[in-house]
């Protein structure tokens, strides 16, 4: 059976950007395709001269094609998008929708925006926050994250991202790693270069990550906020009034108190507060018991306070046991919850990543659509 162009095109709507994860054949990625008895050629777009997917995006257009019954060699010839085809990709990106428009902040939104919050440095928020982030995508869910701490950036690493956001024009598309879709300020700088900035720049980063970055349809996207209340703790309220805060604390006495700060901020910017989580909570010896490096009762503590302060009650999603395998793996970019998904920290983690998972309800949404009344209708009404 010979090859024909239309199978090979089939062939190739099975094609997924590697960032946008979508068809490159919906993207107009895809030129001219010429089919020479077993031998196929295949023009493939890129969105910019240095894609730096475009070798795995070449490997799976040649998989694909060399799986059409008669082919027996494919060649893929790479070009560069000019002015026009970028114009119609954002289009297609964008949906119609405003370029400056925050999607998550708009009332048809579905996606679930959890902001992962602490009082004070060093209670594993970061790591927590990668952790429920793969977690997610492995349980098949689209995901995002999110990097908010702008001067203590540490994200990129934890998940194992080499290589910055591709841009096209005034839209950034963000890298994938792990299933999960990352954007940090740490990709956009220098080497280990501090950011120093204050209160309006630290907003307008937030803003165009939020208005740029093309992150599709999620499921969830969670915010990796800075420690304490300050100024992006209030730019999330304001950009995101939608938002739950996921308080990270351990169970030590200061870090508790601490931590209720962090979660009080709710109750003054009227969001949600999706529970709870108590990182180090105890630490398993090799004859099973357990030591309680930091105390006990911090997470207990937190929640009862805020439940108090909110006046509905805040859970407690889960206790996470200290484990050096959450240090390793956030230094070699790859989870705990994938690296060893029966240790207790990641069954830990897991489940409060099944908790978040939750969809966000359509009661009380406006859902844009008008009634129309049937012909049928109409007759029998006159």
């Amino acid at each position: 059976m010979s090859p024909t162009e239309t199978l090979v095109r089939e062939a190739l709507g099975r094609v997924l950007d590697p960032e946008i994860r979508r068809p490159i054949t919906d993207l107009g990625m895809v030129g001219a395709v010429s089919v020479d008895g077993p031998d196929v050629s295949v023009e493939v777009s890129l969105t910019t001269s240095g894609c730096p997917m475009r070798e795995q995006l070449t490997r799976d257009v040649e998989r694909e094609v060399r799986a059409v019954d008669g082919v027996a060699s494919v060649r893929v010839a790479l070009g560069v998008m000019d002015d026009a085809q970028r114009a119609a990709l954002k289009d297609v990106l964008r949906g119609g929708r405003p370029a400056r428009e925050v999607p998550f902040a708009q009332p048809w939104s579905l996606t679930r925006v959890v902001a992962v919050a602490s009082g004070k440095g060093g209670v594993g928020k970061s790591s927590t926050t990668v952790n429920l982030a793969a977690a997610m995508a492995a349980d098949g869910l689209r995901v995002g994250v999110l990097d908010a701490d702008v001067h203590g950036f540490s994200v990129p690493r934890m998940l194992g991202v080499e290589h910055a956001p591709t841009r096209v024009d005034d839209m950034i598309i963000p890298p994938v790693a792990h299933g999960v879709k990352v954007v940090s300020i740490g990709m956009f700088t220098q080497g280990n270069a501090p950011v120093v900035w204050r209160g309006p720049m630290l907003h307008r980063t937030l803003e165009q990550f939020l208005t740029d970055v093309h992150w599709g349809d999620l499921d969830v996207l969670l915010l990796d906020l800075p420690p304490g209340t300050g100024d992006m703790a209030i730019s999330v309220a304001q950009l995101l009034p939608g938002a739950e805060l996921l308080v990270v604390t351990t169970p030590q006495a200061a870090a508790a108190e601490v931590a209720e700060r962090a979660g009080a901020v709710a109750h003054q910017t009227k969001q949600p507060v999706a529970g709870v989580v108590e990182n180090m909570s105890w630490m398993e010896m090799p004859d099973g018991s357990r030591v309680e490096v930091f105390g006990s009762g911090g997470g207990e503590a937190v929640v009862a306070r805020l439940g108090e302060l909110l006046g509905v009650p805040v859970p407690l999603l889960g206790r996470v046991p200290l484990d050096v395998r959450v240090r390793e793996g956030g230094d070699a970019g790859v989870p705990l919850v994938l690296s060893s998904p029966e240790a207790p920290a990641a069954r830990a983690l897991r489940e409060v990543a099944r908790v978040l998972s939750k969809p966000r309800a359509l009661a009380g949404r406006p859902l844009g659509l008008t009634p129309v009344q049937s012909t049928a209708g109409q007759r029998s009404a006159g």
